[in-house]
């Protein structure tokens, strides 16, 4: 049940970044659940960040030392096994997959980033994946976005992408991505899988900046249920095909190839809260006048990640006092109460210490009902503001991680 997501629009195409589908039958056997995404020219490049989990998945390990030795060519994602917990023998299984794709249309395996998504501690089948390689490699296309963002899903209800083109001093700048996850998101760097890709001509040390700064506000400012995923990656892929080239950041084009790659990160993040497991209601968390950016997202996320507060928003109850706790414990010394202002949307709940003189249970009520909620918090101790997204705790959630592996 996503809430207020939109319908996948078109998703623009993305000179010399091909992608393919296939259908391997990893856990579903009606759907395709490989995706090979193949940058086609020398002078494409790539940027990626990974989950910190320490027990990261075996294709993450992979990925990041494939990165690290050679320019990447290859993106190489399977649905409904996250080949993490595997130990050596996962290790092996990835870098079996990514043997396959270099045997099957050229290059080297460690031109090939694995990725998978989907139940951890079993094992990456990977004859399944090799059988339907070719099968992927020939449905490679630049318009093949959508067919992908599909693929990649795990509880997904709606697949999840975002295109934006721009100019730039005459030039059209063009930025696709897409994007998976429901469950197990509060990633500590990106989100569960995200694939984004621009036209541009952008060296790699760049590129990965550009990823940096947008993953900050955008992967890096979700929740659905506090838990950090063992396979959580993002990668920004240039394939240097478009118009537009940037060598250094004071170049013009720079600072709109960062607004633009942040844009598209933050309608995919939101999209994540949107289609959140089970979710009812989308909770923006707005916090202002902190001391500094610690503090913001420490209150943030303390609400975000507070059972009470997200089971009070599904069932539409005006319980602000779990509210009022949740900033209570989220560790900031010196807290002077009577600084602290609370509001749900246009409401004031809470000043001076205790609950707004104005406030009434009708109010609250009111805007509980809605499916787009704001809570938005004052702390009164600086000049700092940052938010996070969030959705409720729903009976649908708990079914859906409860029946996962059956």
């Amino acid at each position: 049940m996503a809430v207020q997501l939109a319908p996948l629009g078109r998703l623009l195409p993305i000179a010399g970044l091909q992608l393919g589908t296939a259908g391997a039958g990893i856990k579903h056997t009606n759907r395709d659940d490989v995706v090979l995404i193949h940058l086609t020219s020398e002078q494409a490049s790539c940027a990626a960040v990974f989950t910190r989990n320490a027990f990261c998945a075996a294709p993450v390990v992979l990925a990041k030392q494939h990165l690290a030795s050679t320019a990447a060519r290859y993106c190489l994602i399977n649905s409904g096994n996250a080949n993490a917990g595997t130990g050596a023998a996962g290790l092996q299984a990835a870098q079996a997959t990514c043997q396959a794709v270099a045997e099957l249309h050229g290059g080297s395996a460690e031109a090939v980033l694995p990725f998978s998504t989907g139940v951890i501690g079993q094992a990456l089948p990977v004859e399944k994946i090799r059988t339907a390689l070719p099968n992927a490699i020939q449905a490679l296309s630049e318009d093949n976005w959508t067919a992908a963002a599909k693929a990649i899903m795990t509880t997904d209800t709606q697949p999840k992408g975002f295109s934006r083109q721009v100019e730039v001093q005459g030039q059209t700048l063009t930025v696709t991505g897409i994007s998976k996850g429901a469950g197990m998101i509060r990633p500590d760097m990106a989100t569960m899988l995200a694939f984004i890709g621009t036209d541009a001509a952008v060296p790699s040390e760049l590129l990965q900046r550009c990823l940096a700064q947008a993953m900050d506000v955008s992967f890096n400012r979700i929740s659905v249920d506090g838990d950090t995923s063992t396979n959580d990656a993002c990668v920004l892929m240039a394939s240097g095909q478009g118009a537009v080239q940037i060598s250094n950041e004071q170049d013009p084009a720079w600072t709109v190839l960062c607004e633009t790659v942040t844009e598209v990160c933050q309608a995919l993040a939101q999209a994540i809260v949107r289609d959140g497991e089970g979710a009812t209601k989308f909770i923006t968390i707005a916090v202002e006048g902190a001391a500094n950016r610690e503090e913001c997202l420490a209150v943030a996320y303390t609400i975000a990640h507070s059972p009470l507060v997200k089971t009070a928003f599904f069932a539409s109850d005006a319980n602000w006092g779990r509210i009022l706790a949740a900033v209570g414990r989220a560790g900031l010394n010196n807290l002077v109460l009577e600084d602290v202002q609370i509001d749900l949307n246009e409401v004031n709940i809470v000043r001076q210490g205790g609950v707004s003189p104005e406030y009434t249970e009708a109010q609250g009520q009111r805007v509980m009902q809605e499916t787009d909620i704001t809570i938005r918090v004052q702390l009164g101790r600086g000049e700092v503001s940052d938010q996070v997204w969030t959705c409720d705790l729903s009976h649908e959630y708990v079914s859906i991680n409860a029946d996962y592996r059956t």
